[in-house]
């Protein structure tokens, strides 16, 4: 047996012990842009499985910022940002995004993952501490175990468990948490973290990717939602692909905060910039998010549709205010069977199952966006009245 077929030998049980769990991952093949309505693997589906949460993805006005970039500057950015591939587009972004956050500066970032993992590296090390809340996403959890600091979680949005887990030691401590949390949509307290993390000498860091240019009357997420001071979060982290329609993220904040992230964080000094033409397509984008507040009043308007359509129903909602809407199930597979029943009467909501939530609370998770109608939402809730669990 050769060295290929002894790594296969171990990895086909364990691919079987996914498919007999209804945990098995598969992808889905999309023709087309993003949209309300999806071509998905050669079938047309009206689709609440997205984050294109203002419905931007696909907005021709950003592909023309695009293209004009495109033009300019070529397609690759060549290098990292620190040798050669920071571009004048890159920096006009970031200056634009730290103007519309109030904050000093912004620093562009790959992916939002990367942020993370940047943020944590470069602020602590072995003998700091790093706190996140346990429904944290991915990316924080992973960024808050690489980091080398002493690891703990709170319980869900709790400041009473934050405070007895951030104790009266001594050190520079990081609480990181969601601003929105992507598999409820709730929103995180932030005026109680943040407080609880000052009275204990912490340091408060957000990732918004989920609230960023959908909640708050600017568009300014969860900060805004909340009515903060935005000194009381020192780093601020969000996601482009999502509200912006575009690609990456940014961390925004002081300047020593962002001078510290070129210098340490890994992940932006040994990275390649994104193309200088996403730069300016999210440049486009972000002037949408601030002046078409429509798309925010719009989104308001079918959650309250959904959330009475659904309580009607009897479904399992979660508290969320965002777009996005889960519906608890429980079992992986009884999840998987109602997205299937869904998608039988053309209708595309994923089925979200354990790691990505804890055991027992598989879901459906239905997300809305600005390009949905009122119709569309009526027709979601016509297909969960005969695939109701």
């Amino acid at each position: 047996m050769d060295a290929t077929q002894r790594l296969d030998a171990l990895l086909v049980p364990e691919l079987a012990a996914l498919k007999q769990r209804s945990l098995y991952r598969l992808r889905r093949l999309v023709a087309g842009p993003q949209g309300p309505e999806l071509d998905v693997d050669g079938t047309s589906l009206l689709n609440f499985s997205s984050n294109d949460y203002l419905g931007l993805a696909a907005d021709p006005r950003l592909a023309e910022a695009a293209k004009r970039g495109l033009d300019e500057y070529g397609l690759g950015s060549g290098a990292a940002h620190l040798v050669t591939g920071h571009s004048t587009a890159h920096h006009a972004l970031e200056e634009e995004l730290a103007a519309f956050c109030g904050r000093p500066r912004a620093l562009l970032f790959s992916s939002g993952y990367l942020a993370n993992l940047g943020i944590a590296g470069a602020l602590l090390g072995r003998g700091d501490r790093v706190l996140e809340d346990r429904l944290n996403h991915a990316s924080l959890l992973d960024a808050g175990l690489l980091s080398g600091a002493r690891f703990a979680r709170y319980a869900h949005c709790d400041t009473v468990s934050l405070r007895r887990e951030l104790g009266g030691e001594t050190g520079t401590a990081l609480v990181m948490t969601d601003g929105v949390f992507s598999m409820d949509g709730d929103i995180a307290p932030l005026p109680a973290l943040a407080q609880t993390a000052e009275t204990a000498g912490a340091f408060l860091s957000v990732d918004d990717a989920h609230g960023f240019g959908v909640i708050g009357t600017g568009g300014r997420g969860s900060l805004e939602h909340h009515g903060m001071d935005i000194a009381a979060v020192p780093v601020y982290m969000a996601t482009l692909g999502k509200a912006c329609g575009s690609f990456g993220a940014f961390v925004a904040g002081s300047d020593a905060l962002i001078e510290t992230l070129i210098q340490q964080a890994r992940t932006y000094i040994y990275t390649t910039a994104t193309p200088p033409a996403l730069a300016e397509a999210t440049r486009a984008a972000l002037k949408l998010v601030e002046t078409e507040t429509w798309r925010r009043d719009h989104l308001h308007v079918l959650i309250a549709r959904f959330r009475a359509g659904a309580q009607q129903l009897g479904l399992r909602l979660m508290e969320s205010t965002t777009p996005i809407q889960p519906i608890l199930v429980g079992e992986p597979e009884q999840a998987l069977a109602l997205s299937q029943q869904l998608k039988a009467q053309g209708v595309l909501v994923a089925a979200i199952r354990p790691p990505t939530v804890p055991a027992g609370t598989a879901r459906l998770r239905i997300t809305l966006t600005a390009i949905h109608t009122e119709a569309h939402v009526d027709r979601l809730l016509s297909a969960l009245a005969v695939a109701k669990p």
